[in-house]
């Protein structure tokens, strides 16, 4: 697929990179009002942040932006965080609760379900037989799924979010013993403040694909855009403060390539 960027390692370790793209099919991006078209949620530049910092690893990313579909979703439109307010599968809202569609131009469900199939369904099945491959190598396989978000954003939370929020959905996703280790890296960057399993547990993907019992661990890492690049439009990657961090995060990820069961 056009839209899928696929580097393949040989270590245990995938990164999937589900919201750094920035491309919109035509007929959908004419759909879009002004607040669409700024794409004020992109998970900007998320990929270049992550890049080079470890070799042999596997990334999946999708160039297809979130406002077509959101491939971190549950592709039967179940809500992740029932009772708190979310985007969904095909957003019609953005991070701030405002409307990113032209009057009359939201998708319905036959739309919603092309989007799933053409967009969303292509993204996981690379992603699975990613993991799938390592695992084959090491018997088992870790996804290290990469994100982040403005720091502050009244609609889905209060006040500002850590630097670091680690999604685990509650330790579920993978061994205690990952779980520990970036979490104990997280809380040694001095500066830095960190969650585990705070107001991001893990999205559709941590939750679908982390099985520890049969190999398959899975982390989510959310960022504050602030320790990176500027909050605002026009969404400058500051490289100061991104040096900075991609030395923490060169760190984890090495351990995790290190990792092995007990």
């Amino acid at each position: 697929m056009s839209f899928l960027e696929i580097t393949r390692g040989d270590s245990p370790l995938v990164l999937g990179l589900p919201h750094t793209g920035t491309e919109l099919p035509e007929n959908i991006e004419k759909k879009l009002n002004e607040i669409g078209h700024a794409k004020a949620d992109t998970d900007w530049h998320i990929h270049e942040l992550y890049d080079g910092l470890v070799t042999d690893t596997t990334t999946v990313r999708t160039l297809i932006h979130r406002y077509a579909i959101d491939v971190n979703r549950d592709p039967d439109g179940a809500t992740l965080y029932p009772g708190q307010n979310t985007t969904t599968l095909c957003p019609i809202t953005d991070f701030d609760g405002l409307p990113i569609y032209k009057d009359g131009a939201q998708p319905d469900a036959t739309e919603i379900e092309y989007r799933r199939q053409f967009y969303h369904s292509p993204y996981h099945k690379a992603l699975s037989a990613e993991m799938e491959r390592v695992k084959a190598i090491h018997g088992f396989a870790i996804l290290y799924d990469c994100h982040s978000i403005r720091s502050q954003i009244p609609f889905l939370f209060e006040g500002i979010l850590p630097d670091f929020n680690i999604g685990t959905d509650g330790g579920q996703t993978c061994a205690p013993s990952i779980e520990a280790l970036v979490k104990r890296r997280c809380h040694a960057a001095t500066g830095y403040t960190t969650i585990l399993n705070g107001r991001f547990k893990g999205g559709w993907t941590t939750r679908h694909y982390g099985r520890p019992s049969d190999g398959l661990h899975v982390i989510q890492m959310e960022l504050a855009q602030s320790t990176y690049m500027l909050e605002s439009p026009l969404w400058t990657y500051d490289t100061r403060a991104a040096k900075r961090m991609r030395t923490h995060l060169k760190i984890i990820l090495e351990e995790l390539i290190r990792w092995r069961p007990a």
